[in-house]
């Protein structure tokens, strides 16, 4: 019972207007035509199991990555594998270090196996690795790391990731969470898969949900070593991942495309929608993700809270991070033009009312 429940972005505003929702990081531009009709053609058989081992799903993501598919373990979202992986390495006595604005769920999965929640102070809202090897101690399990992480949007370079696995004893399990890897686009960034094949003690997630579009089909992924993907095979579910869900993601694997299409957008109006919001006086922490962090002055009238609020109004859905330990910040995904444009122009009458 001290676990505080997850929290998700908000989905709707009153008066039961079409909001443009850009509160959880979802593709703008949707899933791949070619996921979709995957996703109606498997609805001709519900009445059938789909493959517990997701078989034909962990050969698509090897061909992809250049893996091998007997290490890949799928998941319901990322977030499953996360508590699979607490669930397998954490006992009660145990600890588990996370940075001070990592995703919610890496001190939810420590909780709920009862282990002992660590947490690293960042560095400028980025992973400090020398904070993190500073609270290791002989009870020291696991450390997860999102790179990029959410909700800062930052990222360190693959070889501060590589001087952190070398500085963790080898019983600790390194879990670096990929989920927005594949909009990062600089070249010191590698999402974890080098780590994985090199070590035994390293294992990288990854998400359907964000450039695949698939957000409501939960699908997630992990690349782990042998040992671990055995692990994880004994505790997850015999049907953890639905037919329709399987044929979707290899659907969407295949479609380089959209993918291509998904990564073109996020270059173009990341870097729009920063530039616009600190036109108007506000900061906004680089990502390097599809999402970005905007902060607000404090005081009555020009806070988070009260621009939240405002924007709420103008039918746009942000997502609040107080939770995050950044109650002085919104996390803004990046939208559809149209979307982008309409935060941008509620955030300038919220700005210049503010300042009146």
């Amino acid at each position: 019972m001290e676990i505080e429940a997850y929290v998700p972005g908000e989905s709707s505003v009153p008066g039961g207007m079409k909001p443009a929702k850009l509160s959880s990081n979802e593709n703008p531009l949707g899933p791949s035509a070619a996921a979709t009709a995957a996703f109606k053609a498997a609805a001709g058989s519900l009445e059938r199991y789909p493959d517990g081992s997701a078989t034909g799903l962990r050969q698509a993501i090897a061909r992809v990555h250049g893996l091998n598919p007997d290490r890949i373990v799928c998941g319901a979202g990322s977030d499953e594998l996360l508590n699979l992986l607490a669930h397998a390495y954490l006992e009660p006595g145990d600890e588990a270090i996370f940075t001070e604005h990592g995703f919610l769920v890496y001190r939810i999965a420590t909780l709920g196996c009862g282990g002992t929640p660590v947490v690293a102070p960042e560095k400028d809202l980025h992973t400090d690795v020398d904070a993190i090897l500073a609270r290791v101690t002989p009870r020291t399990k696991v450390v997860f790391v999102a790179n990029p992480n959410n909700p800062t949007g930052t990222y360190i370079p693959f070889d501060e990731i590589r001087r952190l696995r070398q500085g963790l004893p080898g019983n600790v399990l390194l879990v670096l969470d990929a989920a927005y890897s594949e909009y990062v686009r600089r070249n010191d960034y590698e999402a974890g898969i080098e780590l994985v094949a090199t070590t035994g003690n390293t294992v990288m997630t990854r998400t359907f949900s964000k450039i695949h579009g698939l957000a409501a089909l939960r699908l997630g992924w992990a690349y782990c070593p042998a040992a671990v993907a055995d692990a994880l095979n004994r505790i997850r579910g015999p049907f953890n991942v639905s037919a329709p869900a399987i044929a979707a993601g290899i659907a969407a694997l295949e479609d380089h495309g959209h993918v291509d299409k998904s990564v073109a957008h996020n270059e173009t109006w990341l870097p729009w929608l920063s530039a616009e919001l600190r036109k108007l006086g506000l900061r906004v922490t680089p990502s390097v993700a599809n999402f970005i962090l905007v902060h607000f002055p404090e005081g009555a009238g020009r806070n988070a809270d009260a621009a939240n609020a405002f924007l709420q109004s103008r039918a746009v859905i942000v997502r609040r991070v107080g939770g995050y330990g950044l109650p002085g910040a919104l996390r803004v995904t990046i939208g559809t033009e149209a979307e982008n444009r309409a935060t941008v122009a509620a955030l300038a009458a919220f700005m210049e009312g503010a300042a009146r």
